[in-house]
């Protein structure tokens, strides 16, 4: 991500790229998710995880997919930096301030990021 999208990322405001987010998540019927709030952790990487699972690898690429598309059709916003989606076990999109994780459901419970990060606050959301 380059210094005007990280710009861009920062006028947008956590609250608004997290909600969009989230719906976009939903609108691919995501499941568990999960926003970790990280920011008052000294040893956090972002300042926020956006966690959820699909149950499928291509409904996994699909949410991955949409959240990309949704957040460059409304915000104009770019991930700064993908990975994951040759295998689509985890899928990671980067947004700065937020790192969203798309997981299959054995990966997400393999790595265990709430866990390891257990000391945040973090917001569940009802799956629809």
């Amino acid at each position: 991500m380059d210094l005007q999208e990280q710009i861009k990322t920062i006028e947008v405001g956590d609250e608004k790229l997290n909600d969009l987010i989230i719906d976009a998540i939903e609108d691919v019927k995501g499941k568990k998710i999960a926003k970790v709030d990280l920011r008052h952790l000294d040893d956090a990487p972002t300042d926020y995880f956006i966690i959820c699972e699909g149950d499928s690898t291509v409904q996994v690429r699909s949410i991955a997919d949409n959240v990309v598309k949704r957040l460059k059709e409304d915000l104009g916003l770019t991930p700064s930096h993908q990975e994951g989606q040759s295998g689509t076990k985890w899928v990671l999109v980067d947004y700065f301030s937020t790192v969203v994780h798309v997981f299959y459901p054995e990966t997400r419970a393999f790595y265990e990021l709430e866990e390891l990060w257990s000391d945040a606050k973090i917001t569940y959301f009802e799956s629809l």
